[in-house]
């Protein structure tokens, strides 16, 4: 689904997306990515919220966000909750949505200027 266009300063804007695909900066990925309005992690080796362990975390706190969204594909699927304390025990919240919800909240608050960091799982064919 195309997501309507806004005026964006940031280095990556997410154009529209798809049950098994995200559209950036009008480059399609199919595999689960990290997503910041400067920087990108093209290959994040997970594809399912089941699969979601502690070492896949460390790329998204490295950047330091302000807001965490996890984005679990076409329906809206918590991890486990030892994931979830986790995030917790660094510091960081964590918004859990759907995908569509996830490339629509990211780009609200990527033009509110927000340093806001996108884990996107896109499950692997």
């Amino acid at each position: 689904m195309p997501l309507a266009e806004d005026i964006i300063t940031s280095r990556y804007s997410i154009q529209g997306y798809d049950t098994d695909q995200i559209t950036v900066n009008e480059k399609v990925y199919t595999q689960s990515l990290i997503l910041s309005p400067n920087q990108m992690i093209a290959h994040w080796p997970v594809d399912s919220v089941t699969a979601l362990k502690t070492e896949h975390l460390h790329d998204i706190f490295e950047m330091k966000p302000d807001v965490i969204l996890l984005g679990t594909g076409e329906k809206q699927i918590f991890p486990d909750i030892k994931i979830l304390g986790y995030f917790a025990s660094r510091g960081f919240g964590v918004e859990v949505m759907n995908t569509g919800a996830l490339c629509r909240t990211f780009n609200i608050l990527v033009a509110e200027d927000r340093h806001v960091v996108a884990a996107i799982i896109l499950a692997s064919g």
